[in-house]
């Protein structure tokens, strides 16, 4: 039985998650209020320095669909089918991301996606709400208290449900740990971000291939560029931020130039460009944040990065939340109890999401560190070879990840487990005369990984 039409919701951010959420609530028939602090993204101008690594991948395209939203997004999409490694010297080398022609991921712009989606929730009858910021629950009446940013009214939210997309830095989960309703532990990384522009050649011509996310790994820290369709590339700069080669080291004109001429010479047309948004975009943090306790009661529930914020490294973040709002959007087909609902999402989604947690972490290593490394290549060949001759139980993990929503984060982290090992042992004993050891392949590969059968597309259970 469907939740009581007409039932008041207000959704705090409207960043990305948030417009979804309330798009789908709307479609519901729910009363939905779509609270954010900032000016309305379709009028103001985009902050700069904000676009990490918006990669569009099977996992969030489906919430999308669900939402009907897909055949007004997918104009803005460029399709990127591998990582274009840049060596420092040489030339730059594709790394497929799968081996089909439709598994690719797509690069997308934060600011004209968020403009489209809080179209489609305001056309789906959300009401919006721009400039009033929600500082938290009130610890006794349990609403949410928000602030109108221009007359600095406070107010109460009369809405019987809040629903917290408020980001990494939620004040609507600040306010459940004070509430002693949640635990939190915040991680962060180390490594801060610089976002940069790379220009066009001209109007509409990209600098570099538009098909790949490229990447400059360095051991210790990178440069990734992803294409834009105005033919320039949002370029970021991932690095420590104190220490000997960090962001601290580079606090003169001439440390600075001298960094970008030594780590990335095949940019050097480009350097002036590029530093000019060094010098004027701001140094971001990266955090990853663990949550236990996303809900109070049938009152209050938190979402997307609000409850599991990750580091951007697997393209994921994005994605996993709306695979928050499609997992909620199933749940209330099945229930009407609110806090048995909030209750019950959390256990489907916190697993899984912990799981992507920890493959974001890994996946840095992995883009910063070992694709220049030749036994890297080898077992990516290997993998995507034993995928090949056993379709229905070996797939690589980033493909589980990227191409194959119906295989929960969960389950994409214990399985990759598993063929790490198994990759590990045939690597150990190849062929006579090299390659693969089909027989043992075949063995380790039946007994070890259980067939793929069909999973349910919304909950993602694991």
């Amino acid at each position: 039985m469907s939740a009581a039409r007409g039932r008041a919701v207000a959704v705090i951010g409207a960043g990305l998650t948030g417009p979804l959420l309330a798009l789908l609530l709307a479609r519901r028939g729910f009363a939905v209020t779509l609270l954010e602090r900032r000016a309305d993204p379709r009028t103001a101008p985009a902050e700069g320095g904000r676009s990490i690594n918006l990669a569009l991948s099977a996992r969030g395209i489906g919430p999308l669909e669900r939402a009907g939203v897909m055949p007004q997004i997918a104009p803005l999409l460029l399709p990127m089918r591998g990582r274009m490694v840049h060596e420092l010297s040489g030339r730059p080398a594709l790394q497929s991301y799968g081996k089909r022609p439709e598994e690719v991921i797509y690069a997308v712009g934060r600011a004209a996606l968020n403009r489209l989606l809080v179209s489609a929730a305001e056309r789906a009858g959300a009401t919006l709400c721009f400039g009033q910021r929600c500082t938290g629950l009130d610890p006794g009446s349990h609403r949410a208290r928000c602030v109108d940013e221009r007359s600095g009214r406070q107010f109460e939210l009369d809405d019987e449900t809040v629903i917290a997309a408020d980001g990494a830095g939620s004040p609507m989960r600040a306010s459940l740990v004070q509430a002693g309703v949640c635990e939190e532990r915040i991680e962060p990384l180390g490594h801060d971000y610089k976002e940069m522009t790379l220009p066009a050649d001209r109007p509409g011509a990209h600098a570099l291939d538009p098909g790949a996310l490229h990447i400059w790994p360095r051991g210790g820290f990178m440069l990734i560029a992803l294409p834009n369709p105005d033919g320039t590339f949002t370029v970021t700069l991932f690095l420590r931020r104190s220490g000997e080669r960090s962001f601290a080291s580079l606090a003169d004109d001439a440390a600075l130039r001298r960094f970008f001429a030594e780590q990335f010479p095949d940019l050097a047309v480009h350097h002036e460009a590029l530093l000019a948004g060094f010098r004027r975009n701001p140094q971001g943090q990266l955090a990853t944040v663990h949550a236990r306790g996303w809900h109070l009661g049938g009152r209050a529930l938190l979402l997307g990065d609000a409850a599991h914020a990750i580091v951007p490294f697997h393209g994921q973040g994005m994605n996993a939340g709306f695979e928050d709002c499609a997992a909620l959007d199933a749940l209330l087909e099945r229930g009407s109890d609110w806090a048995a609902l909030f209750a019950q999402f959390e256990r489907l989604r916190r697993p899984n999401t912990e799981a992507i947690a920890q493959m974001a972490l890994e996946n840095f290593l992995e883009m910063r560190d070992r694709v220049r490394d030749p036994a890297f290549q080898h077992r990516c060949r290997l993998a995507f070879e034993l995928e090949r001759r056993f379709p229905n139980r070996f797939i690589p993990r980033y493909s589980m990840v990227m191409f194959h929503p119906e295989i929960s984060y969960l389950e994409a982290l214990r399985r990759g487990a598993t063929q790490a090992e198994i990759l590990e042992q045939l690597d150990r004993a190849p062929a006579p005369g090299g390659g693969i050891d089909c027989s043992l392949a075949e063995a380790l590969v039946c007994e070890r990984l259980p067939e793929l059968a069909g999973r349910d597309p919304d909950l993602r259970t694991g």
